[in-house]
């Protein structure tokens, strides 16, 4: 919150803390990674259950489930909490509100894709 405007009123919500900050980008990357993690293995599932709709349609779980965490670390925690509550919006420098508004996008879009049901492949 260094870059917000001059004549803001609200600096009290900085955080000065070196480990605090710390702490925040280590559970942004945890979250991340399990995130990525579970996309990863909801692909592999998808991908050995690809001939079997019943199967497919049971193995999006884990996906989904790894879809919706990038959506909250995205939406929730870039958007919402570092764009509305540290007003990153606010600065020249260090605003990341577009770009996390795409991840978000494309995120949702993948998340209704893939929970999207699947037709009877034979009929």
């Amino acid at each position: 919150m260094d870059t917000v405007f001059p004549d803001t009123t609200i600096r009290y919500r900085a955080i000065t803390s070196p480990a605090l900050h710390q702490a925040a980008y280590l559970l942004i990357i945890l979250a991340e990674v399990l995130a990525a993690t579970l996309c990863w293995v909801g692909v592999i599932r998808l991908f050995r259950t690809i001939l079997d709709p019943s199967a497919f349609a049971r193995s999006k779980d884990v996906a989904v489930i790894g879809l919706t965490i990038c959506l909250l670390i995205w939406l929730v925690g870039f958007i919402a909490v570092g764009g509305e509550w540290f007003a990153m919006w606010m600065s020249t420098q260090w605003n990341g509100i577009e770009s996390a508004f795409r991840f978000s996008a494309l995120i949702l879009g993948i998340l209704i894709f893939v929970v999207l049901p699947d037709g009877d492949p034979t009929g």
